[in-house]
């Protein structure tokens, strides 16, 4: 099967791009380093050629809700347009747990604009709505850290592996499009803050960590909003497995 991965070469995309290809499918990769620019239209529509189904694992940052919604809102009518046109049967969206109860966050509110184009569009989908990744703890204190400390909200979550989310990915692409996915998450429940002093430690870094609320995330997303539903799909590997391939990097 000819499967197409939008943001093939982050985090999720290059996970989903090799558990395709792992499962004997052939993968066109779409990115800006590949050739193909979902923002201009560079490329798009030759890339698309014989595609089956599609994967939208794309990531943007943006400061402010008007800047998220409209980037998001931009890229997707780009990629639906552009699989309309190929014949695509099959959109795959993977989007976050928890977006439609937290107000505030303008990337949340991105992501929320990007479900209603896909629900709306002219191609059947499939939307896979997953919990924070297991590096999301550290990734979030690298965004506040200043002189050897970092803000960090004490945020309750059911991390996912990265390689899990894209294993879903791969399995739910081959199949036919089934509207809204049950949520995907970790096995475990975990705070935020001990995640990321843990990782870190993993990692041989040390950073004084600030949990507070006046930082990136704000109590809109607190107690169990992030949490998965009912129903949800609990894949396998733990945070402490996942820790594991964090070692700290050797010394000179």
């Amino acid at each position: 099967m000819r499967v197409a991965v939008a943001g093939a070469t982050g985090n999720i995309g290059s996970l989903t791009c090799a558990a395709l290809r792992r499962q004997g499918h052939e993968v066109v990769g779409i990115s800006r380093s590949l050739g193909v620019d979902l923002a201009t239209g560079e490329g798009l529509d030759q890339a698309l050629r014989g595609v089956e189904a599609v994967v939208d694992a794309t990531n943007i940052a943006a400061a402010d809700r008007e800047g998220s919604v409209e980037r998001f809102a931009h890229l997707t009518r780009a990629l639906l347009a552009a699989e309309e046109r190929a014949g695509v049967g099959h959109h795959v969206l993977l989007s976050i747990v928890g977006i439609h109860r937290v107000e505030g966050n303008p990337h949340y509110a991105g992501k929320r604009e990007q479900e209603r184009l896909v629900e709306s569009g002219p191609v059947p989908w499939t939307i896979v709505p997953a919990t924070q990744f297991h590096d999301f703890a550290a990734m979030v204190a690298g965004w506040t850290e200043q002189d050897g400390a970092a803000a960090i909200a004490p945020l309750l979550v059911q991390p996912i592996a990265p390689a899990d989310v894209a294993e879903i990915l791969a399995e739910v692409a081959v199949g036919g499009p089934v509207g809204r996915h049950p949520d995907i998450a970790g096995p475990q429940t975990q705070d935020l803050v001990d995640m990321a002093r843990r990782t870190l430690d993993a990692r041989g870094r040390r950073v004084r960590l600030v949990p507070t609320w006046s930082g990136v995330f704000g109590t809109s997303m607190a107690g169990e909003v992030l949490l998965p539903g009912e129903g949800a799909r609990i894949a396998p590997t733990t945070f402490e497995e996942w820790l594991d391939s964090q070692t700290a990097p050797s010394a000179p």
